[in-house]
């Protein structure tokens, strides 16, 4: 355990293991219902409507070809394949070593090397998952207005919420968008009134208020 630790703790190998102990607890928030799965998705989408050409995060997805699945997904894969390379690197060649100084910038080499080598091993992970996230799109901005759907995080306000919507399996998980001020909280079941195709989200409202009651 005490090598476990030193090694996961040396740099190189420490930059990952903070992006992956980063990766963990958002992946909890998720789960309480905090955060959204696809949190980054509408700033890649933005940011490739507003430039037009693939640059920086949404350029770096393309060039791999890791598009097409939640980008928190790929970060986490990317994360986690990258904290095994250097772990390894660094336990069985950089701390034999007398590097002194120098293990600072050949420390960045190895984090720049695993991070190229993290990113096909995420393709192939990620490439049969494609068509998955393609057929939830494709669900989910079909016309499901209408149908009521069960709020799984803490709140939906005007920028934040999530709820689920029962298609007869597993359910799908929905963006959901709607005035702080209804004080809609877990548990709670809403109606999809209308699309927010820029958000790639649904404002919601009240069952009673749909029925005009």
């Amino acid at each position: 355990m005490e090598l476990f630790l030193q090694t996961a703790l040396s740099f190189p190998t420490a930059i990952y293991s903070f992006l992956l102990c980063v990766a963990v607890i958002y992946w909890l928030v998720v789960a309480a219902g905090l955060l959204e799965v696809d949190l980054l998705d509408v700033e890649v989408d933005s940011m490739m409507e507003g430039s037009g050409q693939t640059e920086g995060l949404a350029g770096l997805l393309y060039k791999f070809k890791l598009d097409g699945v939640p980008v928190t997904l790929v970060l986490t894969l990317l994360f986690f394949f990258g904290w095994f390379i250097c772990y390894f690197i660094e336990l069985w060649l950089l701390r034999h070593l007398p590097l002194g100084i120098l293990r600072y910038p050949l420390g960045l080499v190895v984090i720049v090397g695993a991070f190229v080598l993290a990113a096909p091993l995420c393709a192939a992970i990620c490439r049969p998952l494609r068509p998955l996230f393609h057929k939830i799109e494709a669900i989910s901005s079909k016309s499901v207005l209408g149908q009521v759907a069960v709020v799984r995080s803490g709140r939906v306000t005007a920028s934040h919420g999530e709820a689920v919507l029962e298609d007869g399996g597993a359910g799908l998980i929905l963006r959901v968008r709607a005035d702080e001020a209804l004080g809609f909280k877990r548990g709670d079941r809403v109606v999809l009134l209308e699309y927010l195709s820029a958000e790639h989200a649904y404002r919601v409202i009240t069952e009673e208020e749909f029925r005009g009651v």
